[in-house]
């Protein structure tokens, strides 16, 4: 592989180095992931969150595979991008708003830790890049979803 490759997976799997956070890097590249996502939903809507979720889902699947032939490792922590991906999908059900987001965000990362089937499926595809992705995708889902439901009933 080219080294520019390797470069480029590295910075799109790590988020642009958040997943470098030497603790907690789900957490914080879905963190990171919360400003990106704020513009875009508050400037170009649903549907820009929807577009940036699916680019980095199919870039992410390429990326993570890198990382992973380069680390040796089959789920390496520095890989966020699929927090990312997971993390725009819950946001995606919702309006643009501070209580939708921190609501968004704790449930995604609730799904995203307890890997509620069929997410635990997912994550074990023979295809390394897409066993990464895919679970994330699951907990997005589960997170919009619920999330939308809290929502009603709260306000």
């Amino acid at each position: 592989m080219k080294d520019y490759q390797s470069t480029i997976g590295v910075v799109i799997a790590t988020f642009c180095g958040a997943g470098k956070f030497p603790f907690a890097s789900g957490t914080f590249g879905s963190l990171a992931a919360l400003p990106v996502i704020w513009v875009l939903h508050s400037y170009f809507g649903h549907v820009a969150v929807i577009g940036f979720a699916v680019v980095l889902f199919f870039a992410g699947i390429w990326a993570s595979r890198i990382y992973i032939e380069i680390s040796g490792n089959k789920d390496p922590s520095p890989v966020v991008i699929d927090e990312v991906v997971g993390q725009a999908i819950a946001i995606s059900f919702l309006p643009v708003g501070l209580i939708e987001y921190t609501v968004a965000f704790f449930l995604f990362r609730f799904f995203d830790v307890t890997k509620i089937w069929p997410a635990n499926w997912a994550e074990k595809r023979p295809n390394a890049g897409l066993a990464v992705m895919l679970d994330d995708v699951v907990a997005g889902l589960y997170a919009g979803v619920l999330s939308l439901i809290v929502l009603r009933l709260v306000t």
